[in-house]
């Protein structure tokens, strides 16, 4: 389990250094970890202040916005 989410962070991490493409698989990933974020912020309120950075909704913005111009 700990392999999988080191995955996502991973590709996410690789996508944001411009070291691999922002693709689906990025996308994907992203998805995946927030929903993990969310439901770590119902367990515990400690965590309802945890954010992913801006560079996050930057990569996720300029994603969705070359798909839909393409």
């Amino acid at each position: 389990m700990i392999t999988m989410e080191s995955n996502y962070c991973r590709i996410v991490n690789e996508s944001l250094s411009g070291e691999r493409d922002v693709d689906e698989n990025t996308l994907a990933a992203v998805a995946v970890l927030s929903e993990k974020l969310e439901r770590l912020r119902k367990i515990d309120p400690d965590f309802s202040d945890v954010e992913f950075s801006p560079y996050i909704d930057s990569l996720v913005s300029q994603r969705r916005t070359v798909t839909s111009v393409v």
